[in-house]
């Protein structure tokens, strides 16, 4: 929100002209600290210097905030930054008028307190704070959003909402729409993550009427915008409207064309209540790659969403170079999960047990990204065991996500699987039953039209399996019916040759190719590698009871091909020592993996 604090004589006032000697400290100091490589010790020691000349009360708090950003920001003495930063708070509060002083210590402290994980000390801090902050806008304002992070952090969005509501009603009376603005879309976005889309959707109405109605900074007003959109689109994905979502999935791309074409405006703002930004222009370009990708890996447009990951990839390791936010990471471990799955569609496991590894590194160099997307990796890793046909360690994957996370959506994803597995293993019925009325339950309650599509195909596959022929054509003619008026692919693909292989266990080969050539064609698109496999060997059967020779050969040159693809891509996997990965299931992932000496699964079962 702010700069960090430089070492400069800010705000002095008038009646306290600086001493030469202070001036002079204070500019060694800064010479230190920014030069190249920063010289942080000896910027330290001028500070210190400046306690030996007994300073005013004024002089004494600025610079223990500025010892204690510096020791903070630059060294790992944490305690000893702590120390600086609390004598700071302590003697600012017995200063008058001195806002930016007291203000900026007790955000720096509160977030020290946060990474000691003093949380019972940082929330009483910003309190406290916030209650002396009400005729400092700015302050006050930058404070409400650092206590609804904390709240939104520890998991306590009711919190986190009724400050963000606090903050909006503040900005409204300060005369700051653009910072109402800002406090409303987070809200909103915290309402999405609960589910509460009875008070989204009047929050956001009031949001757009909000942003379209205010004229200000180019470059805020289009960032407003994008986060407004971002909203919607990322509501639409979450309901599995894939479709639906077009047109405003396009109007983001064209809002952030539009930003990146502006130059950022010096001029600050009159009201200081608006000194906020969203996100820098280069992180919300990522953010809209990120969106598209999760659209075209929903649709199945796969090329189309590996393209857009590796851009959002490249230019997340230039950001990573030069910024140290947090976002990134987390920006850099979504598109990952969502590459991964990509990868296993497409025939590449080798390629995405890599990148599962590069998540795990990124799981050793930060614990909140371990403990909010463990779960994932988990789900990500049993989804691979299904694809080299390891259905015991799938299972143990699976589970263990299961016992990581509360969201509904992932956790109705992970039944839908885990029913898959116990479906090819053939002798789970009972568990298989058990988990589709539990699935069937959740997906009354889950606003996603991709998961309830998912859970009638899944139904589809298990009465095929069970021989109930009838019962599966109903279940997937359902499915079919849902998948085509949202335009999800892949879902469509598997559907139409699931039916094309119940038909000709039936007899009925014209419906069964009627069946499998447009599935065959849909996975072409996509490309799905094992919709193509299954299609082929259809195909293959199918013109061979009908007598078609030419045909016949043609699918079945057309099954070597796929099948030796696939083979190969599983050696190459299964080979790697990441393919260790399958048997972790507790605590963080391991680093440092043993070789594999040769495969360890048959792809019997695949071909």
């Amino acid at each position: 929100m702010a700069p960090p604090v430089k070492i400069l004589a800010q705000d002095m006032k008038a009646t306290e002209a600086p001493e030469s000697w202070y001036l002079a400290l204070l500019g060694f100091a800064e010479h230190f600290r920014t030069s190249s490589p920063p010289k942080i010790r000896l910027c330290v020691h001028c500070l210190k210097a400046v306690f030996q000349f007994k300073p005013t009360q004024r002089i004494e708090a600025r610079t223990h905030l500025q010892l204690g950003s510096v020791l903070y920001q630059h060294t790992k003495n944490i305690e000893l930054a702590r120390t600086h930063l609390e004598k700071a708070w302590f003697i600012s509060q017995q200063i008058p008028q001195f806002e930016d002083v007291q203000f900026e210590a007790a955000s720096l402290l509160s977030e020290l307190y946060c990474q000691q994980n003093l949380v019972d000390s940082a929330k009483p801090l910003l309190r406290k704070a916030i209650q002396i902050s009400q005729q400092t806008p700015y302050w006050h304002c930058r404070l409400l959003f650092q206590l609804a992070q904390l709240h939104t952090l520890e998991k306590d969005l009711v919190s986190a909402c009724d400050l963000l509501g606090v903050g909006a009603e503040y900005a409204r009376v300060v005369g700051s729409e653009y910072t109402r603005a800002l406090f409303l879309l987070s809200k909103g976005m915290l309402l999405l993550m609960e589910r509460k889309l009875s008070e989204v959707h009047p929050l956001l109405t009031l949001c757009s009427t909000i942003v379209e109605n205010w004229h200000g900074n180019p470059i805020q007003k289009e960032s407003l915008r994008v986060f407004f959109l971002v909203l919607q689109v990322t509501h639409y994905l979450d309901a599995g409207q894939i479709k639906s979502v077009k047109p405003c999935l396009k109007q983001l791309q064209q809002c952030i064309q539009t930003i990146s074409t502006l130059h950022d405006d010096e001029i600050l703002p009159s009201n200081s209540a608006d000194l906020f930004h969203w996100l820098p222009k280069e992180h919300m370009c990522v953010l809209v790659y990120l969106v598209t990708v999760m659209h075209s890996m929903q649709a199945g447009y796969l090329e189309k969403a590996q393209k857009y990951t590796d851009k959002a990839l490249m230019q997340l390791e230039k950001l990573k170079m030069l910024d140290s936010s947090p976002i990134l990471p987390t920006f850099q471990v979504i598109l990952l999960e969502h590459i991964i799955m990509c990868r296993l569609v497409t025939g590449h496991k080798a390629t995405a047990l890599q990148e599962i590894s590069q998540v795990c590194q990124l799981f050793h160099q930060s614990s909140r990204l371990f403990t909010n997307h463990a779960a994932q990796l988990h789900t990500l890793l049993g989804l691979y065991c299904i694809s080299v046909n390891c259905m015991d360690n799938a299972e143990a994957q699976f589970t263990a996500a299961l016992q990581m996370t509360t969201h509904q959506e992932l956790w109705t994803f992970i039944v839908t699987n885990l029913a898959s597995v116990y479906i090819r293993e053939g002798n789970r019925q009972q568990e298989v039953l058990s988990l589709l009325r539990l699935s069937t339950n959740v997906c009354l309650l889950c606003s996603s039209h991709c998961l309830r599509a998912a859970a009638f195909y899944i139904r589809g596959l298990f009465s095929f399996f069970e021989g109930r022929y009838n019962e599966a054509k109903r279940f997937l003619r359902e499915t079919l019916k849902m998948s085509n008026a949202e335009d999800l692919n892949r879902l469509t693909a598997c559907s139409l040759v699931l039916l094309g292989h119940i038909f000709f266990v039936l007899g009925n080969h014209r419906e069964s190719s009627n069946m499998v050539v447009p599935a065959m064609q849909l996975a072409s698109k996509i490309p799905d590698m094992s919709v193509q496999l299954w299609s082929s060997a259809l195909l293959k059967d199918l013109n061979k009871s009908c007598g078609n020779t030419i045909d016949a050969h043609e699918a079945a040159q057309m099954h070597q091909t796929f099948s030796q693809q696939l083979l190969q891509d599983h050696m190459a996997a299964c080979s790697l020592p990441e393919h260790n990965l399958i048997g972790w299931t507790e605590g963080l992932p391991p680093v440092q993996l043993q070789p594999q000496n040769g495969p360890t699964t048959g792809l019997t079962s695949l071909l």
